[in-house]
């Protein structure tokens, strides 16, 4: 994947992942970075925290098919073999549930300052 597509990628963003960017950038959340649209390899994450090794996926509908699922494992399993964790959030968790979308990023990088039990 090349530096201009991610670009494209970036300009063309959902309602979703600009809402979320819009919590994650200039590290406010936990003072972790996070980059839009990053490349990994042939692939290309919506957000990215490479210190925490995460990858951040938001999904619509299109997910939900065969195919969709298909693509998805196929993404995950490559970036897990490159020592990547993999979140997914659906685009309604971000308008219906941002702060419990967030404090699960939270949780995924670390526990013990997550609101979770």
């Amino acid at each position: 994947m090349s530096v201009q597509q991610a670009r494209r990628l970036r300009k063309g963003a959902t309602d979703a992942e600009k809402r979320l960017w819009s919590r994650l950038r200039n590290r406010q959340i936990g003072n972790l970075k996070f980059r839009r649209q990053h490349p990994f390899g042939n692939r290309v994450v919506d957000l990215s925290g490479e210190e925490a090794k995460l990858a951040i996926e938001l999904d619509g509908s299109g997910h939900l098919t065969g195919r969709g699922q298909t693509s998805d494992l196929d993404r995950e399993i490559e970036l897990y073999e490159k020592g990547i964790r993999v979140l997914r959030f659906y685009n309604h968790d971000i308008f219906s549930n941002l702060e419990g979308v967030l404090d699960a990023i939270i949780y995924a990088v670390d526990p013990e300052r997550s609101l979770w039990p």
